[in-house]
């Protein structure tokens, strides 16, 4: 099993949490203040610099009014597809 943050899998990851963001409307500034963290932060995410954990993961798809089962599911399907 591929570890690494430089994964397809995990890059598939980073381009889901960005597009829910934009998705959403939202910039950086605006999560990063939602979150109570730094718009540094959220692009260091974003940008795989620092992995995420599932409870950070979940605080991120409130943030974005998306349900962490939603987030997941979409995911599931696009790795699948990008497989």
């Amino acid at each position: 099993m591929e570890k690494s943050i430089h994964s397809a899998r995990y890059a598939v990851f980073l381009k889901m949490l960005k597009k829910a963001r934009q998705d959403a409307g939202f910039t950086q500034i605006d999560i990063a203040r939602k979150i109570g963290e730094t718009q540094t932060f959220v692009s260091k995410c974003e940008r795989g610099e620092r992995r995420i954990d599932v409870v950070e993961l979940r605080t991120f798809c409130r943030a974005f009014g998306v349900s962490l089962s939603h987030f997941v599911s979409a995911l599931e399907r696009a790795i699948t597809r990008a497989k």
